[in-house]
């Protein structure tokens, strides 16, 4: 038992490592975070390769990681090869209507394909008048909250749909809450739009009339392919047959796409290779941190859907929104009895216990973006900005001045309306 306990301690310190070295020693973070998460993951890999249960362990959840990197590695590579451009006046109707057209997209592309497609455009074509909130209510919507309606959209939901939640059980039931927090976001930003655009319109009245309006879009050749690699999550069988094609997808798109466009774009694979080995290291160590949390679900309260949406929620803000869905998700499902996490298990909990996975699944993508450290895509878009000339707010200004004034009453009003 002590043991056990204490081989948690690497999935602890990878989570404080993803919280703290990012923003307080970047630059060495972002030379030695390969390193960090193999060593941490060897540590539990070698622990488990010594005990009667361990090999089946280890296999279940390299499978599990093999299914979610090919699917992220996929939707990056492919929406690589896509190119958008936007011109024409930045009014705030447009605006709204552009982050409302992305929350969709992202259930598509996923947060960070949709993200990475959509900032560069984004940023351009308000390039006159662009302030910090633009940004910050894209990291809200785009980067966050819109990803919430299929498995796809979001990391969590995607180990969810692995785990042996249904497809489509995430938009029969995350439908209301989104469509509430994503047409209230969306209303705040016209607000703060209208008053900025009315404000810096006499001053910038020549150059915004100048712009005429029109759309470009490059590489519509890889829409068929995410086409592809979006009917292949279907497939359940022969193994591994699904990420075959996925792989199969990005392979022919990053060979047809032309250069200019991944030029265009800035693509190179150092983002997703971040995202590879840190989920990695987060899919081993995870393991035992699991098994505590099923043995001890009652003591974290975990029985109560209020609870579980904060619990998660809070969590999330400042760790890594698909660890927190997997803990909570476990030690909610062990209050019922429902020890195993197998998918006969997860099924029939997202079916007799549907509040309970729906408050861990809005609490563990929603506040993602209660700072730059919840989601993958948040410190992408954030660097993308700043590189643009964006004078962005800190890790605690952020907070103070948006995530904490904005965010936290809607999701106050999401707890009122849905979970309490």
């Amino acid at each position: 038992m002590i043991q056990e306990k204490i081989i948690i301690i690497p999935f602890i310190v990878l989570l404080l490592s993803l919280a703290l070295f990012p923003m307080v020693l970047p630059k060495w973070w972002h030379k030695n975070y390969p390193k960090l998460s193999v060593s941490l993951a060897a540590i539990v890999i070698i622990y488990y390769l010594f005990t009667a249960e361990g090999l089946p362990k280890l296999a279940h959840a390299l499978e599990d990681y093999f299914s979610f990197i090919a699917l992220l590695f996929s939707l990056f590579v492919v929406s690589g090869g896509i190119y958008i451009k936007i011109r024409g006046k930045s009014t705030p109707l447009r605006n709204a209507a552009l982050l409302l057209a992305g929350s969709v997209i992202s259930n598509i592309f996923g947060t960070t394909g949709a993200s990475m497609l959509l900032i560069r455009p984004y940023l351009d074509s308000n390039k006159y008048r662009i302030r910090p909130y633009h940004v910050v209510f894209f990291i809200f919507l785009v980067g966050n909250i819109g990803g919430s309606l299929t498995p796809i959209g979001d990391p969590p939901l995607l180990l969810g749909f692995i785990k042996g939640v249904p497809f489509f059980w995430v938009f029969e039931h995350l439908f209301s809450v989104w469509l509430f927090t994503v047409g209230l976001l969306v209303v705040l930003f016209f607000i703060f739009d209208y008053v900025n655009f009315h404000r810096v319109r006499p001053s910038l009245q020549h150059d915004i009339d100048e712009e005429g309006e029109k759309v470009t879009v490059l590489g519509l050749k890889n829409m068929l392919l995410l086409i592809v690699i979006v009917a292949s999550v279907f497939l359940q069988k022969p193994l591994f047959l699904r990420e075959i094609i996925m792989l199969g997808a990005a392979f022919v798109s990053y060979r047809i796409t032309p250069k200019d466009i991944h030029e265009r774009d800035h693509f190179n694979f150092e983002p997703i290779k971040e995202v590879a080995y840190l989920f990695f290291a987060i899919f081993v160590t995870m393991i035992p941190a699991l098994a505590y949390m099923s043995e001890n679900s009652k003591t974290f309260g975990l029985d109560h859907v209020g609870s579980l949406f904060w619990f998660s929620g809070m969590l999330t803000s400042f760790l890594d929104n698909a660890p927190t869905y997997m803990n909570f998700l476990t030690g909610s499902m062990s209050t019922f009895g429902l020890m195993t996490g197998s998918p006969a298990d997860v099924i029939k909990f997202s079916i007799d216990y549907p509040a309970f996975l729906k408050a861990v699944s809005v609490g563990s993508v929603f506040f993602g973006a209660m700072t730059y450290i919840g989601n993958a895509p948040n410190f992408m878009i954030k660097s993308i900005a700043e590189h643009k000339g964006v004078k962005m707010p800190g890790f605690f200004q952020y907070m103070a001045g948006y995530s904490v004034i904005i965010l936290l009453p809607v999701f106050f009003l999401v707890w009122i309306i849905f979970f309490k």
